[in-house]
């Protein structure tokens, strides 16, 4: 995986994730629209076969970075948590 930004603003920011299509962007989204300063997170493939997912987040409040670092530590947190139930489920 590899990020390029393309553009970056006081409180929006636009960037590729490369070789990722839904499940990580659809993630990273998720997480991120539990943020109340986040006021926009989308992505969108070009084509169907594109494995280049185009990424824009906007916020309030709360600079693009920081709410992209929150987001991976809840995302961080969810999988621990999803971690100890699967084997609590499967001893």
């Amino acid at each position: 995986m590899e990020i390029e930004v393309n553009k970056e603003g006081k409180n929006s920011v636009e960037f590729v994730i490369k070789g990722e299509r839904h499940t990580f962007p659809n993630l990273l989204r998720s997480a991120l629209l539990k943020d109340s300063k986040v006021k926009f997170a989308a992505y969108k493939l070009h084509h169907p076969t594109d494995n280049q997912a185009q990424f824009a987040l906007s916020t309030e409040g709360k600079t693009p970075k920081k709410a992209l670092s929150d987001a991976l530590k809840r995302i961080d947190a969810d999988l621990s948590d999803f971690k100890k139930e699967v084997k609590k489920a499967f001893k």
